[in-house]
């Protein structure tokens, strides 16, 4: 016997949206701030709970350090807002990653750190030793283990459990206080989305829209912010893509590994582009003027869900494991002929 679907009355719906609203009037709730105004301009001035952001990109266009700036940034950027993080880290060993921070703090390269471009100095070691001593009391787990789908769930929904608290709440429908479990506000980020294990669906695309599913329906129990990285499908990369001022410079949803899969469950998708490394020297049908700079980063927001799509501009700096703003670049000049 299958068991029926349950309703609810619009007011509570309504209870809740007026209840947030309030909380976003006086500050008691706010989004996730990022590093980079042109992100946090494109969705509610960051990034909200209860949501889940995708970003693909080709390997090594800087997807996992932006995911790194995000989380490192969040804590300096809002030092008033209690959360956790729990990193799915597949791809890079978290020793690696750590590294990649003292970088970031130090401006130093990764190779210098690891004594490969010059000796590392005493000093610059006990810096690293400082930045660790203070990062160390900043609330983030790591899971390194691989998993599949059901797994991924059964560990965020533990983890979530193991750090509630119990308080007293008035229910609306009752008028009555009651002992409710209250769930810590955590940022769950995936590197990446493939190297989940696809068993028990044998393939990629089942995998992915179970984890779509999966992430739509802990973002709607928990105060979850999904950041989850994907790669690019390979016709990216054809010739015909990689001329001089065309639209198929641009990477579109459809560009996202999966999409049909997870664009229906991302309340922010972007793609990300260096053009540069295409030799391109006009970017899209504005011919933006890259001139085949391999530094500059285009972020495509390809699905704002209250927000605004469009395309910022950034300069990669990877031997500082750093990401900046920087101004659109100009247009080539269409000359009329007469």
């Amino acid at each position: 016997m299958t068991k029926p679907t349950k309703w609810k009355t619009q007011r509570e719906a309504f209870i809740e949206s007026l209840s947030y609203l309030q909380g976003r009037q006086t500050g008691k709730i706010t989004s996730i701030k990022t590093p980079w105004q042109k992100f946090n301009d494109a969705t509610t001035n960051g990034i909200e709970w209860h949501s889940t952001t995708v970003i693909g990109a080709r390997p090594a266009t800087g997807k996992t350090l932006i995911k790194d700036l995000i989380i490192n940034g969040a804590f300096k950027l809002n030092p008033l807002m209690p959360f956790r993080v729990l990193e799915f880290q597949f791809e890079m060993l978290g020793k690696n990653s750590a590294i990649r921070e003292y970088s970031q703090n130090l401006q130093v390269s990764y190779k210098y750190l690891c004594s490969a471009d010059g000796v590392l100095s005493d000093a610059d070691f006990e810096r690293c030793k400082l930045y660790a001593k203070n990062k160390l009391q900043f609330p983030i787990d790591v899971v390194e283990e691989s998993c599949n789908v059901m797994e991924f769930k059964e560990t965020i929904e533990d983890y979530m459990k193991a750090h509630a608290v119990q308080v007293k709440e008035r229910n609306t429908s009752t008028g009555k206080d009651e002992l409710v479990l209250k769930y810590k506000n955590t940022i769950v980020t995936l590197d990446h989305s493939l190297l989940l294990d696809n068993s028990p669906y044998g393939d990629d695309m089942s995998m992915l829209k179970a984890l779509g599913k999966t992430v739509t329906a802990l973002k709607r129990k928990y105060p979850i912010a999904f950041i989850i990285l994907s790669q690019l499908n390979r016709n990216i990369d054809a010739p015909e893509r990689n001329e001089d001022g065309k639209y198929g410079n641009f990477i579109l949803d459809s560009d996202i590994f999966g999409s049909d899969a997870l664009l229906q469950h991302a309340d922010t998708l972007i793609g990300l582009n260096r053009p540069g490394k295409q030799k391109l020297t006009f970017y899209g049908v504005e011919r933006y003027i890259i001139n085949q700079d391999p530094t500059i980063l285009a972020m495509h927001f390809l699905k704002c869900r209250n927000g605004e799509t469009g395309i910022g501009f950034f300069r990669t700096e990877f031997e500082k494991m750093n990401i900046v703003e920087i101004p659109t670049p100009a247009r080539q000049e269409r000359r009329i002929r007469t």
